[in-house]
């Protein structure tokens, strides 16, 4: 079963997306950039990015300790290693499957940073396997 998880941006319905899709055990975090965040330096957008990730990943039955894929994207080279700590946090014990490019620009200009992440529900978590959360 699909359930999709609602970021509560107004851009959802007029685009199209969800911030969040699960299927099944599995679940799909759309690119999230750090809204809110927009004068912070790349380490603290990258923490405001996990921050609604991890809000996106509850509503969905999971977590950023069941995280199996990253995909960071960042408009400045020189960010790699400040972004690149920021993931460690998170993720020094888990180690998931990363991918980190340099792109031209994002979406919002002042964002140095947009990821995008995979992660699985375990046998050992549960939650709801249909319907569309709101939020």
């Amino acid at each position: 079963m699909r359930q999709n998880i609602s970021g509560g941006s107004p851009y959802e319905p007029i685009i199209g997306f969800s911030r969040a899709v699960r299927v099944g055990k599995a679940v799909y975090l759309a690119g999230t950039g750090p809204v809110g965040a927009d004068n912070e330096d790349a380490a603290g957008q990258t923490r405001r990015i996990f921050a609604i990730a991890a809000e996106a990943l509850l509503k969905a039955g999971s977590s950023l300790d069941h995280v199996v894929r990253t995909r960071l994207f960042l408009t400045r080279q020189q960010d790699w290693e400040a972004v690149g700590r920021v993931h460690g946090e998170f993720f020094s014990q888990i180690r998931p499957a990363a991918t980190m490019v340099v792109v031209a620009q994002l979406l919002n200009p002042a964002w140095r940073v947009e990821i995008e992440m995979d992660a699985i529900i375990p046998d050992s978590l549960s939650g709801p396997e249909t319907g569309a959360a709101t939020g």
